[in-house]
């Protein structure tokens, strides 16, 4: 049995072919092998979020999901999101609120909060507090965050 295997996937609109071990998780991929570090690796249980990113795009814990397994999938990180712009107006908030703090979470936080931006998610703090609840921050205390989320949502910019 090989302890490889060859994968192509297309990461931030570039294909990008590898021969990987077959236990490596995917942030771990993004990171040391594609170059791409805005997603950091913090539990690597599928808790704090850090590594929150786009596989198909459905919201994923790139920590919890094996490189092996995103062979063919279109994967979007946190430098993709904001070479698309659809992170700029989360980005302008989240300055504007002071939610950036260490910045350790916030690769994730954007993600997540891209995933509610773009969801349709309405301008509750509750509503919010509860989409962002997987995502740990040790700085912010999270009314930054949640205050910064609620302005994008009751502007009605895009993500």
């Amino acid at each position: 049995m090989s302890k490889t295997k060859d994968i192509s996937l297309t990461v931030n609109g570039e294909v990008l072919t590898a021969n990987v071990p077959v236990r490596m998780n995917l942030v771990d991929f993004l990171r040391h092998e594609a170059g791409l570090t805005g997603s950091h690796v913090g539990c690597e249980h599928g808790v704090c979020g850090a590594c929150t990113i786009e596989v198909n795009s459905d919201t994923v814990r790139g920590c919890l999901m094996l490189a092996v397994q995103a062979d063919g999938a279109t994967v979007t990180t946190i430098e993709g999101l904001a070479d698309s712009g659809r992170s700029a107006a989360l980005i302008a908030a989240f300055t504007r609120r002071n939610a950036l703090q260490c910045g350790f979470c916030t690769p994730g936080m954007l993600a997540s909060a891209i995933a509610y931006v773009e969801g349709g998610g309405i301008a509750d703090k509750q509503a919010i507090r509860d989409h962002i609840s997987g995502n740990y921050c040790r700085c912010t205390g999270y009314q930054s965050v949640v205050d910064a989320i609620h302005d994008v949502v009751t502007e009605g910019a895009s993500a």
